[in-house]
Order: structure tokens, then C-alpha cells, then sequence
């Protein structure tokens, strides 16, 4: 074990500064001549994304397949391969970055592996089919500061993902890792690294907002005998996964931050409470957890200095409401996951009845920086009232699917145009969710909206954790609805009849309108319901549920009566409302449609126009994907 103390972290960070020196010139004006060995690079990287998503899609083999043609080729002296966190990208993924000129190559296979070694790498020349072509220009881009989808993000809490390996601490450690901790330890009383922390204006970014010093002031007030620091990493929203993708691609500013809280509140012990669902993020951790343990900067005497701490992982099985902080707590005390009544906050009477601070992975993941950069430079980042960035996962009807990071005060269109490089297929924009089960549907008009958490909570949504899903003109937003508060009814604790027996009723009264039978009465009984829930519901959980429903009537009033009065689903997405005909002047009589209807509702001669009998047809949309003649059509 390396018992490090303040000297020997910053002579390792001194000899690591050396091996990134060459990523961080990257981001400076390099001469596009300067890749490969061909041209004189002494020593090139070839970063390769190694998140959950490129992973799926075979980045594992694309490594193996680059250090096999390294080796082959005899330049393994001069050429690493370095697996590397999300570079956000996703839509684009899997991606292959070559330093030191930056180039960003997308969507690479195992097979092109080979390829960028003796093309770029020994010959000097770009593999230009695997370059970005952006869509605007139709012009082929080779590194990211070129690209509308990071030109207008600033990566603050993403600040190290894809820029270090995740499993080698040194990589850290040359970023200023740990050097907050070792300034609070050395020269800083926990009142005034608190007292930053609230200056800096960071807020909660699981959804709440809260301000993150005032909690930890909380904290440290209440005198116990023992105190715990909790990450909460449980990431339940559908489309969500900010916090995934930095534990899988900088854990070690996680463990940090809980080490810094510690010294705040005088906690000797940190948990994080991690869904078993993600098996890499928690791979990662624990990596990060040893290695820390390792150089002596989590365990007994920090940093040879008197502060003891260290951390521990607890699994969740994934439910929803455990996201909530009483119901993880409870959750990790082997209780059932439900939450508790506030007060007593968690910050009072928390893990085994102890004082207890909790913050999400995000929020911890600033931290650092802060206390690195000051809180001058945190707070004049966002909005009077929100400081700072923001992570979201930009999911859904979107051309350029990923993750982005972006200051608050960003509007959405922004965010859907410029960096989400706007609708796919041409389509019309039509909403989009923010803040996942607990937030809203915003339109058109909130186009122009700032995000932060003053502006979405009054245009009727939320921040939330940030999970962001565009929807075009082919989704139904009652049935938009009606998913939502299908999951928060299937994830509902149960402990509250306002959430457990409400959004059960409320799911029925959406069920019979999207089946046709719904009365303009049910629609009163939604918003009476809804406002009831917000009110009463035991949690925050709970109170915001109707939300994904209260904005959609509000928005798109105008779908729920055309559901109710008209029995009309205008982007057919529900069944019960839709009729599939056959066009007599386009149909060939070809039977293809009728041998594929698993049904048989489809019948007519071979070389004749056919029908279908709309009481036997199930709506499954299988003759329109096997005519090919555009002779079946919805209405």
C-alpha cells in the first residue's frame, strides 16, 4: 500500500501531467499534418470509447482488434490504446479518437480497426469514410470542436469522461484529482469548504435542486457519534443515464466529493447505493475504491493527515422509488424500499438512525472543480438562480441522440437544433419530456425557455435528474401520458393511497380514452385527480406523478378531446381508434398482405384488389410493412 501524503500526490501528478500532455494540446489548434507516424509523431493514443453503449456494440472488439494490428505491425512502443469513459456521442458511437490531432472517428466497426492503423497511424492519412459528416454542410469534420453537437456544450461534471482511462487512478490524479481533498485537509476548515460550496450556488441535480451546501451544513450541525456520506446512484427514469455514464467514465470524482462531504460533516463512512443493473459502473468503482485505498487517499489517516474514510457499495434492485432518499436509506438498512414522512430529514436521522448526507452522482461529481477553480468561476457559469451545468441524456425523435452537458440557461431549442441537430426524418417537432416520470411535456412555444429549474417548474415540467426525450408528430400524447403513469403505477411503493389507489384511477380513466370510450367528464376527474395527488401524496415521488398528465392536457387539450368526442387518435398510435383500409386503385392483388395477417383479416382474389375486416383486424400494422405498393393506409 502507497500511504501518500501531500508531497508524494503532487509529485505523481507532475509525472502523469507528462503522459496527458499530449490529449491536452489536442484541444489546441493542431496542424492537421501531424498525424501519424509517417510524419514524425513520436508517440501517438487511439482513445476508444468504452460506455455502456459503445460496449454493446462491440468497442471491446474494436480494442483488441487495434492492439492486435499494433503489435503485428511492430509499433507497439509507439502507439497505445487507452479505453476511455462516454465521449457522449452516442448516436455516432462507436467512436475512436487519435491523438495527437484529435480526429473523431464514428461508427467504427472491429473491421476497421486494421485500417486506421496502417492508414492513419503508419501512413499519415485520415480514413476519411469513418470521419463525421456533418449534415448541414454534407462536409466531412475530423475532430470535435468542429461539431454543432459539442460546440455549444461545457463539460464541467463530463469534464474527464472519454479524456481518461476510468481504471487508472494516475490518469486522475494528473486532471488535479484529489487535489481538492488534499487542499481541504491541508489548509481548509470544513466550515469554509462548506461555506464554497454554498457560494458556488451548486444545486441538487437528482431533481429537487436543493442547495447542496445548505444540506451539508445541515449535516455537519447535528452532533452523533457516527455520520454517513451517501451517493445516491440509483438512475431510475426511462431514457436517463447521466449518472451511469460518470461512474463508468470518472469514478473518481465521485469518490472524492464523498471524501471531501466527509471532512465536512464528520463522516468517517461514505455508501453508494447502486442498482445491480449496471454492472460496468459498478465494475468501475470498485476499481477506483481499491486504487484509492491503494495510495492511501481513502481508508485510515487520508493523506497522512487525521481524517479517516472510506466507502463502501450497496445494491439496489432497481425500484424507481428508491431514488428517493428516506427509501434508499431504508433500502440499505435491508428494510423495504418505501419512504418516511419528513421531518426528521435524513441530515438528522438518516442510515441507522444516524446523521446522514445524500447526493446524487452529478451533484458530487462538481465538487471537485469547484473547490479546485473557486466559486467565482462555478457561479459565474448559469442563471441568477441556477449555477453551473447541466447533464442530459438527449434521447428520443432526435438526430443526434447523446449526452450533452450544457450551462444552465440554455434554451431547448438549443439544445434540440443546434446540438441535437433537430428532428429525425424531417419530421415536425412536437414536445418534449423533461424530468422523466416526474416531469412534463413542453411545446413548441417553450421552445425558447431557459433550462433551469425556475423556468421548467413554471412552464409545468421539471428538471428532474435530467433525462430529455424528443417526440415528433407520430407520437400521441395521451398515450405519452399513459406510459408515463403506467411505469409510476408499476414502481409505486404502495405505502400512500394518494399515489398507490390515485395514479391507479387516473390509469383508467387514460386507458378508456385511449380505447375509445373515454367521456368528457373523465377528463375533469384527470386534472381533479392529478391536482388531489400532487397535494397529498407521502413523497416527492408521488407528488409529482400527474405531472406528465396535468402537462399534456394542458398542452394538448385539444388530442384528448378528439380521443373523447371524436374517437380519433391523430398520430394513430392508439389502436382502438384507427382503421386500416386498402387502396382498390393501388393494390396489385399480389396476397402478400393476406398471407402475412396473423389474424386472416385480409382477404380477396389473387390479382384483385383486397379488404380488410376491420372486426377482425388487430391493428398490428404488419400489412403495411409487407405491401409494396403503398396501397394500405390509416385513418
Amino acid at each position: 500500500m502507497k500511504t501518500l501524503n501531500f508531497e508524494d500526490l503532487t509529485k505523481i501528478r507532475k509525472k502523469a501531467q507528462a503522459t496527458l500532455n499530449m490529449r491536452e494540446l489536442s484541444y489546441a489548434a493542431v496542424s492537421e499534418k501531424s498525424c501519424g507516424l509517417a510524419v514524425g509523431t513520436e508517440h501517438i493514443e487511439l482513445l476508444c470509447c468504452g460506455g455502456t453503449g459503445c460496449k454493446a456494440s462491440d468497442s471491446a472488439k474494436i480494442v483488441d482488434n487495434l492492439k492486435a494490428a499494433i503489435e503485428a505491425n511492430g509499433i507497439a512502443d509507439k502507439v497505445e490504446v487507452i479505453v476511455t469513459g462516454c465521449f457522449g456521442f452516442c448516436e455516432k458511437g462507436p467512436i475512436v479518437k487519435v491523438m495527437p490531432d484529435n480526429t473523431f472517428y464514428t461508427q467504427v466497426t472491429p473491421e476497421d480497426a486494421e485500417e486506421i492503423v496502417k492508414e492513419h497511424v503508419i501512413a499519415g492519412r485520415k480514413v476519411e469514410r469513418l470521419l463525421y459528416v456533418d449534415p448541414k454542410t454534407s462536409h466531412t469534420v475530423s475532430d470535435a470542436k468542429h461539431m454543432d453537437f459539442y460546440r455549444k456544450q461545457m463539460r464541467i461534471a463530463l469534464r474527464n469522461c472519454g479524456f481518461i482511462d476510468p481504471e487508472n487512478i494516475e490518469e486522475y490524479i494528473a486532471r488535479d484529482g484529489y487535489a481538492a481533498l488534499a487542499k481541504a485537509l491541508q489548509e481548509q476548515t470544513p466550515e469554509q469548504v462548506i461555506d464554497i460550496i454554498k457560494q458556488s450556488g451548486l444545486r441538487g441535480r437528482g431533481g429537487a435542486g436543493f442547495p447542496t451546501g445548505m444540506k451539508w451544513g445541515f449535516a455537519r450541525n447535528y452532533q452523533a457519534e457516527e455520520k454517513y456520506v451517501v451517493c445516491n446512484a440509483d438512475e431510475g427514469d426511462p431514457g436517463a443515464f447521466m449518472d451511469r455514464s460518470i461512474m463508468e467514465g470518472d469514478p473518481h470524482s465521485v469518490i472524492e466529493a464523498m471524501a471531501i462531504c466527509g471532512y465536512c460533516i464528520n463522516a468517517n463512512k461514505g455508501l453508494i447505493y447502486i442498482r445491480a443493473e449496471y454492472p460496468l459502473a459498478v465494475h468501475r468503482l470498485k476499481v477506483a475504491i481499491d486504487q484509492a485505498r491503494e495510495y492511501g487517499l481513502l481508508g485510515k489517516k487520508v493523506l497522512d493527515s487525521d481524517f479517516d474514510f472510506d466507502i463502501e457499495i450497496r445494491y439496489g434492485a432497481g425500484a424507481f422509488v428508491c431514488g428517493e432518499e428516506t427509501a434508499l436509506i431504508h433500502s440499505m438498512e435491508g428494510k423495504r424500499g418505501e419512504p418516511t414522512l419528513k421531518p426528521p430529514f435524513p441530515a438528522e436521522s438518516g442510515y441507522n438512525g444516524y446523521p446522514t448526507n445524500v447526493n446524487n452522482v452529478e451533484t458530487l461529481a462538481n465538487v471537485p472543480i469547484i473547490l479546485t477553480k473557486g466559486a467565482e468561476w462555478f457561479s459565474s457559469i448559469g442563471t441568477e438562480k441556477s449555477k453551473g451545468t447541466k447533464v442530459f441524456a438527449l434521447a428520443g425523435k432526435i438526430n443526434n441522440v447523446g449526452l450533452i452537458e450544457v450551462p444552465m440557461g440554455t434554451t431547448l431549442r438549443e439544445i434540440i437544433y443546434d446540438i441535437g441537430g433537430g428532428v429525425k426524418n424531417g419530421k415536425e417537432f412536437k414536445a418534449v419530456q423533461t424530468g422523466g416520470p416526474s416531469g412534463g411535456c413542453l411545446t413548441q412555444k417553450h421552445l425558447d425557455t431557459p433550462i433551469d429549474y425556475e423556468h421548467l417548474t413554471a412552464a409545468g415540467s421539471m428538471m428532474g435528474s435530467g433525462g430529455m426525450i424528443v417526440m415528433d408528430e407520430d407520437d400521441c400524447m395521451v398515450s405519452v401520458a399513459k406510459f408515463y403513469l403506467e411505469f409510476t403505477c408499476d414502481e409505486s411503493c404502495g405505502k400512500c393511497t394518494p399515489c398507490r389507489i390515485g395514479n391507479k384511477r387516473m390509469l383508467e380513466i387514460l386507458t378508456r380514452i385511449t380505447e375509445g370510450r373515454g367521456t368528457m367528464a373523465d377528463l375533469e376527474r384527470l386534472k381533479e385527480l392529478g391536482e388531489i395527488i400532487k397535494d397529498t401524496a407521502l413523497c416527492g415521488l408521488g407528488q409529482t406523478s400527474p405531472n406528465p398528465v396535468l402537462s399534456t392536457i394542458n398542452n394538448f387539450w385539444d388530442e384528448y378531446v378528439e380521443h373523447v368526442q371524436y374517437h380519433k387518435c391523430r398520430a394513430h398510435q392508439c389502436k382502438n381508434l384507427v382503421t386500416y383500409s386498402i387502396d382498390p386503385t393501388k393494390c396489385k392483388g399480389c396476397t402478400a398482405c393476406a398471407r402475412k395477417c396473423p389474424v386472416s383479416a385480409i382477404s380477396g382474389e389473387a390479382r384483385n384488389p383486397h379488404i380488410i375486416n376491420p372486426d377482425k383486424c388487430i391493428r398490428c400494422g404488419m400489412c403495411i410493412s409487407t405491401c409494396r405498393f403503398d396501397a394500405i393506409s390509416i385513418s
